[in-house]
């Protein structure tokens, strides 16, 4: 990983848009500072398609696509887009799984969460699940006293025994049923709001993350950004940042946006 210093200046120039997880990645011990929100701002007026990209849930997704100033939302793990049309004053929903699919799917859910519970003492049902459309959400370390390592990875295995996807984040294991990622619904974004083929467009993106839920995302946009915090999950993740911050969470954030501010300023000055 090099030092977002390094992300070339020649990217910033051309990029049309920037994916962002949220929690630790915006966030910094679970707020959102104005700094980072401010960050946010500016580079939604730089006229960049700002799009978070997060396994929170989808009225949380509803809020930010309407009030936030970002271009659409990608949440609970790439379940669905949200993306606010101000003009019409109308919300555009896309889910992968119909409502009949995502009701079927929740009686699942719910079996499961009691089984995992017992199973993994100190673990609980994150405090924003019902506000979820299609996942579930173990929490370890948000609300909870933090688990050891082991016990993330059981409820990963109960998950997974159960034909279930399941993902880390920096605070919940997600799981779901269902063929999708973050990636996949980004690609569908895109392609939707932009009208743009992502795999032939992804150097014209920067993807920034924290955790191994991030490393689709990683591994896909060649100048993907990690906030520092992601080498807290060194050997725990499949794919690591291109770039990384000196800075965790939202502070990192707020170093890779000026990073690419100033590198855009520069080249337009010299323009």
């Amino acid at each position: 990983m090099q030092p977002v210093a390094n992300l070339p200046a020649e990217t910033a120039r051309d990029l049309l848009g920037l994916f962002t997880d949220i929690d630790d990645t915006i966030t910094t011990e679970g707020q959102l500072p104005a700094a980072a929100y401010t960050a946010l701002e500016r580079l939604h007026q730089a006229g960049l398609a700002v799009v978070p990209i997060t396994g929170r849930p989808a009225g949380w997704c509803d809020m930010m696509a309407r009030f936030w100033p970002v271009a659409g939302v990608v949440g609970e793990n790439g379940a669905f887009y949200f993306r606010y049309d101000h003009a019409a004053k109308k919300m555009i929903r896309v889910f992968v799984a119909s409502d009949a699919e995502r009701v079927e799917n929740r009686k699942k859910l719910v079996a499961l969460s009691a089984k995992i519970l017992a199973e993994v003492p100190g673990s609980a049902i994150a405090s924003d699940q019902l506000y979820r459309e299609a996942d579930l959400a173990i929490d370890f370390c948000e609300d909870v006293p933090p688990l050891p390592r082991e016990a993330v990875d059981k409820i990963v295995a109960l998950f997974e025994q159960a034909g279930a996807v399941a993902k880390v984040s920096s605070i919940h294991v997600n799981g779901w049923f269902g063929k999708y990622d973050k990636l996949s619904m980004t690609r569908r974004f895109v392609q939707d709001a932009m009208g743009l083929d992502l795999d032939a467009a992804k150097e014209r993106f920067v993807f920034c993350g924290d955790s191994p839920n991030d490393a689709p995302m990683f591994s896909f946009f060649p100048f993907a950004c990690g906030v520092a915090n992601v080498k807290d999950f060194l050997g725990r993740i499949d794919a690591l940042p291109a770039f990384i911050s000196l800075e965790r969470g939202g502070e990192g954030f707020v170093e890779i946006a000026d990073r690419i501010l100033s590198a855009r300023s520069k080249i337009a000055k010299k323009g």
